[in-house]
């Protein structure tokens, strides 16, 4: 199985819909852009978010699992995925991609 790296991208806030919707919450996302995170299986990493892992871990046990292409061509690399956390007021997107195919892609 291969090790997968889980890049912070970025966070929008939509501080309209909180201000409408959202009863004050204790601590809100505490994902920062650049931070990285390894999912090694099925087992979420370390101070990765739940709902964020909820939103992505059956794209990393695809790519884990080598597979790659996921919906025919989307990503440039075929062995990554974007993909967005779940919470509609901070949504986080997320660079999914295999460790081996960093190397590959680069090169061809």
């Amino acid at each position: 199985m291969k090790k997968v790296k889980i890049t912070v991208m970025k966070q929008t806030v939509y501080q309209d819909l909180i201000e409408r919707y959202e009863n004050p919450i204790e601590r809100p996302c505490e994902m920062k852009p650049g931070q990285v995170f390894i999912a090694d299986g099925w087992e979420k990493p370390a101070g990765l978010c739940d709902s964020a892992w909820e939103s992505m871990s059956a794209f990393v046990m695809t790519l884990a699992h080598g597979g790659e292409d996921i919906y025919d061509g989307w990503m440039k690399n075929k062995r990554s995925a974007m993909i967005s956390c779940n919470d509609g007021f901070r949504p986080v997107s997320f660079l999914i991609e295999t460790l081996d195919g960093e190397a590959r892609n680069k090169k061809g």
